[in-house]
Parts: C-alpha cells; structure tokens; sequence
C-alpha cells in the first residue's frame, strides 16, 4: 500500500503574476493535481462508486507555507505524502522542490520551496436533496493507502517547526 506520490511538472506562463513568480493559488491547484494523479496510479478517481452511492473527498483544511520563489518554466517535484489516515480522513502533507529553471538543475539539487497541507473528508451525497454526509472510507479504498511512518520525511512539518 503506497503512503507517498511524487509527480513533476513545469511551472506555465498562466501560474505566475505580475512580478513573474508563481502565484500562491497555484500551489492548491497543484496540490489537487498531484493528489487526482495518486488516485489514478491507485486505479482510482476522487469521485468513485461504493455499492449504490457516490463517494467524494472534499477539502475541511489547506494550508501552505513558502520559503522559495518559483517562476515561469522551472521545473518542480510535487511529493504528496499521507501523513495520516482515519476512519474518515486523510490528511496529506505536499512538499515541493525546485528541479530545474528552464532546462538547468537548479544550484541547490531539490530545493524546497514549499510545503503544503490537505485534509480530506470522505462523504458521500444524497441523490435527492444533495446533501453531503461524512462516511468511513469504504474498505477497498482504505485498503489502497497507508500512512506514512512519523519519520518518513526528516523534516518536520511547518506546524511543527
């Protein structure tokens, strides 16, 4: 069962602002990117089938924290690691690296540049009134991930530091 998922990407004109470095909305796109892509590589989607019902995972927090400015085509590492699993929660920490700025590895070999936090809600909706009701997450699911050991990672989470 995999706790962890790294994807790269390069950073689009369209990320960035007017001062040339990515915008800090990005971040929580990117965040959602790498965890619909952990989901596949799962052979899942983040909107599945349980039995009759429709499951879903919707955010209740994100957060992130920056240290280093990104700009347009740098190239960056999303590593997406489920720092905890619950009945009915998962809660993912992001850490994102700077690889390389327009094709050059980057002076300081994956650079951090920020870390992100997520905690999703495995629920499920009414058909008819469109409620959302918050569920354990169904057995085959569950069964696909796992959590990270507490020292996965060296270091600590930005909450923690």
């Amino acid at each position: 069962m995999p706790h962890d998922f790294k994807i790269t990407r390069l950073v689009e004109f369209s990320d960035t602002d007017m001062a040339g470095i990515v915008h800090f909305t990005a971040f929580f796109r990117y965040m959602e990117q790498a965890e619909h892509a952990f989901y596949r590589s799962l052979g899942m989607s983040v909107i599945m089938q349980d039995g009759d019902r429709q499951v879903s995972f919707p955010r209740v927090h994100a957060s992130c924290d920056y240290t280093r400015p990104l700009r347009f085509e740098d190239e960056i590492e999303i590593h997406l690691i489920v720092r905890e699993k619950k009945a009915k929660t998962f809660a993912y920490e992001f850490v994102f690296r700077k690889l390389a700025s327009r094709g050059v590895p980057a002076p300081v070999p994956c650079e951090e540049v920020a870390r992100g936090r997520l905690i999703v809600v495995c629920v499920t909706k009414d058909k008819t009134t469109g409620t959302m009701k918050s569920l354990e997450i169904p057995a085959e699911i569950a069964a696909r991930v796992s959590q990270a050991p507490p020292d996965y990672c060296t270091r600590t989470s930005p909450e923690k530091a």
